[in-house]
């Protein structure tokens, strides 16, 4: 199956990634909500070109979802980088949410007093769970939650306790996810709206993925025995035992992949994590040379065109 690349970044994003760049100087400390079913692809890459080398929390939220094995994996690769702290949170954030105002002191101490206060600013991508967060952290409804994409839509500040304002920013994609993997995965998670993406291709890289890395599970789920070796003939597997069956006896596969999505993104299948530190150092290795790459094609075409251009200033003298 031939597989698009999948671009989302609306107007008010670009919006707020000015406005962020604008305040980041005033920040004391960043709180960077992450996905922990997709680390890595959840990470904007902004973040660390705005920070400005400021220390962060990283939180690995919906770990209740995630393959615990893999959550401690990602806690421990990302505190190997100075200033950065990792923790993860489930379904039951009240018990730990304290943890988050602890750290911020510890990352900042020459903030905490009396008559200091703590700047904080939370980020992360699109229906990371950013703003249920935000809730629990403040103890009342003070940021619009929904289970879609880009609800947060404008700055606000909200004043925590132990002296922290938090300065809240609206869910914020990258303009352009080089990463074609990155790109399937944010589909599958629902980071990305479902009308910017192809149903059958998101269900054929998910499928490909986690008959590699959970086919047990798989095998549980969707009552079969022995898997295929391909994605879409799993997927017209499961649609046979799910009875997604359109005229002339033929497999729904879009239908089934609908299920293949909504079961992943419900944690119905099990608990999941779509990637791995290590696929993460491959594929910077891999997008590094793409960049590559087309900056030298790009660059050769610039010298073809002075090359033209000198040609004829020749021919015309």
């Amino acid at each position: 199956m031939i597989r698009s690349g999948i671009q989302w970044f609306p107007g008010h994003m670009n919006k707020a990634r000015n406005e962020i760049k604008e305040i980041m100087p005033q920040m004391d400390v960043i709180i960077e909500v992450l996905d922990a079913r997709i680390p890595y692809s959840s990470e904007n890459p902004m973040v660390a070109t705005l920070r400005e080398g400021k220390p962060v929390i990283k939180i690995l939220n919906k770990a209740d979802l995630a393959d615990p094995k893999m959550t401690q994996a990602w806690k421990d690769y990302f505190e190997q980088e100075n200033g950065v702290k990792a923790i993860a949170f489930g379904n039951d954030k009240a018990a730990e949410v304290h943890r988050i105002n602890e750290l911020c002191k510890k990352l900042v101490p020459h903030k905490v007093g009396a008559d200091k206060q703590i700047k904080a600013m939370i980020m992360g991508i699109p229906n990371v769970g950013k703003s249920t967060l935000i809730n629990v952290l403040a103890g009342r409804i003070v940021a619009k939650t929904g289970n879609e994409p880009a609800v947060t839509k404008a700055q606000q500040r909200i004043k925590l306790e132990d002296g922290i304002m938090l300065y809240d920013t609206p869910g914020m994609l990258w303009p352009k996810v080089e990463n074609e993997n990155s790109g399937y995965r944010l589909g599958a998670t629902g980071a990305i709206r479902d009308t910017a993406l192809e149903y059958e291709d998101v269900a054929s890289y998910t499928a490909e993925y986690l008959l590699h890395a959970y086919p047990e599970l798989l095998k549980a789920r969707y009552k079969i025995a022995e898997l295929p070796e391909s994605d879409w003939e799993f997927v017209e597997m499961a649609g046979k035992k799910r009875g997604c069956i359109r005229g002339g006896n033929q497999i729904d596969t879009y239908k089934m992949s609908e299920i293949l999505i909504n079961e992943l993104r419900d944690g119905i299948i099990g608990r999941i994590t779509m990637e791995t530190p290590a696929m993460r150092e491959e594929e910077e290795v891999m997008v590094a040379e793409l960049r590559a790459a087309a900056e030298a094609k790009k660059a050769a075409k610039e010298e073809e065109k002075k090359q033209r251009r000198a040609r004829a200033r020749k021919n015309r003298r």
